[in-house]
């Protein structure tokens, strides 16, 4: 749940820095589960097989926060900021 929180959060930021440090926040939660995952298995909570595919969904999780993050934090992004609502013509 602290991955997808630390998301919301972000998103209501100002700034996309502020947006970005919450993506390093989500990322750092992604390391925790991973790490929960690990001692799961380690004492037999969960099965390798279970625990290699929860391990590579993070790690496409991971892959996808560190896109986002890149595109929030490029100058010349074509994304709105966060807080910037788009205006129907």
């Amino acid at each position: 749940m602290s991955i997808p929180t630390n998301i919301v959060e972000g998103r209501g930021q100002k700034s996309g820095a502020d947006f970005a440090r919450f993506l390093g926040y989500a990322l750092n939660s992604s390391s925790e589960l991973e790490y929960h995952l690990i001692v799961a298995r380690d004492i037999e909570i969960i099965g390798e097989g279970d625990f290699r595919a929860l391990r590579d969904q993070i790690i496409e999780v991971r892959k996808m926060l560190y896109g986002l993050s890149k595109r929030v934090v490029s100058p010349a992004r074509s994304s709105p900021a966060p807080n910037d609502v788009p205006t129907s013509s």
